[in-house]
């Protein structure tokens, strides 16, 4: 794994309308070529923590820096913010927030035109793009008119086209049928093999299994990582999962016998360890 350090967080914070505690006090280091999972239920803080990281919502308190340079003020300061983007892109939980323009083509080539491309570099880059993500042929589709797969990957494509090193996820699989799913996560973990650092916010158990190299465990209510290491370490901590909401426990009676077992939920099935 490479070394460099893609992220450093010392001592970040952030409050919504300075009442609503989203983060708190977060210490956070990644380096690229990690496939880092930010693991935690609803309402910890991973959606606010990839904000901060693309440079969309400026910390409380704290500093956070990308490649060596401080970007905390990088949602107030458009100059800071034009040199993050081009290195760092996210993909949104909900892709309508993305997908904003008449046709594919338009939504894909939006973010080169915003960073001054010349028309024939974006019209290369937007084709090649989508070629390689297999959806050229919905270039000229509205983007209401793809299925909730298809718009995945269309925005993941918005972000893409760029070439940025680092792809902050938010819940990428939310949502989805079975089949686009693991064409998803086999699409991630090529972007991986490649060289892409990737950072991943959500709260379902196996994409720990399938595209980590570390997982940070938010707490529910601490707004802040509780506990990290390798997928093996974390997903094998029955204590842990359970005190972050990420498991629950059911009791089932057999006969005058009464046990309990962890669950938790995934996309497309239920599952239970003794």
């Amino acid at each position: 794994m490479n070394d460099t350090t893609v992220f450093e967080l010392s001592g970040v914070s952030y409050s919504y309308q300075n009442r609503i505690v989203a983060l708190r006090d977060v210490d956070l280091t990644i380096r690229a070529g990690e496939a880092l999972v930010i693991l935690g239920p609803n309402g910890s803080g991973k959606s606010t923590l990839l904000k901060i990281l693309d440079g969309l919502y400026r910390p409380t308190s704290g500093r956070v820096l990308a490649f060596g340079r401080d970007i905390t003020r990088a949602a107030d300061d458009p100059e800071l913010g034009y040199w993050l983007h081009q290195r760092v892109g996210l993909v949104f939980q909900e892709p309508d927030v993305q997908l904003f323009s008449p046709t594919v083509f338009d939504d894909v080539a939006f973010g080169p035109l915003q960073l001054g491309w010349p028309s024939e570099r974006i019209r290369q880059a937007v084709f090649t793009t989508l070629d390689e993500l297999g959806i050229l042929h919905l270039s000229d589709r509205a983007p209401f008119e793809l299925s909730g797969g298809e718009k995945k990957r269309v925005a993941l494509a918005t972000v893409l086209v760029m070439d940025p090193e680092v792809i902050l996820l938010d819940e990428p699989t939310a949502n989805l049928d079975p089949r686009s799913r693991v064409q998803l996560i086999e699409l991630l973990t090529e972007l991986h093999r490649r060289g892409r650092t990737l950072i991943i916010a959500t709260h379902e158990l196996d994409l720990v299994a399938t595209l980590a190299t570390r997982v940070v465990v938010f707490g529910e209510h601490e707004h802040r990582p509780i506990a990290e290491g390798p997928p093996e370490l974390i997903l094998t901590d029955r204590t842990l999962l359970l005190a972050a909401n990420l498991i629950h426990e059911h009791l089932h009676r057999h006969g005058p016998i009464v046990h309990s077992h962890p669950h938790w939920h995934d996309a497309e099935h239920q599952h239970e360890h003794d």
